[in-house]
């Protein structure tokens, strides 16, 4: 699963043929996450409240360029939340 970006201990990775809703994934440290593109909720996983606060925070300054990576299938690096 190619890594997006990284962050804060945070990785953010995305399946090339995964299933709908686009979503992304968020691994910290042991824990992981599930999170819909569209409405920011985390559908699986136990990530923390605030490792999921920052994945939400920058994937809504990346909608746009996630939802397209999502629908092309190219995945490209995307800038750490700073």
């Amino acid at each position: 699963m190619p890594i997006i970006s990284r962050f804060y201990g945070i990785a953010v990775k995305m399946f090339f043929s995964d299933h709908n809703p686009p979503h992304i994934h968020a691994i910290y440290g042991e824990f992981v996450g599930k999170i819909d593109l569209k409405n920011w909720e985390m559908t699986e996983g136990d990530l923390p409240y605030k490792a999921l606060a920052l994945v939400k925070e920058w994937a809504a300054k990346h909608q746009n360029e996630l939802l397209g990576m999502w629908n092309t299938k190219q995945i490209k690096e995307l800038p750490p939340l700073q």
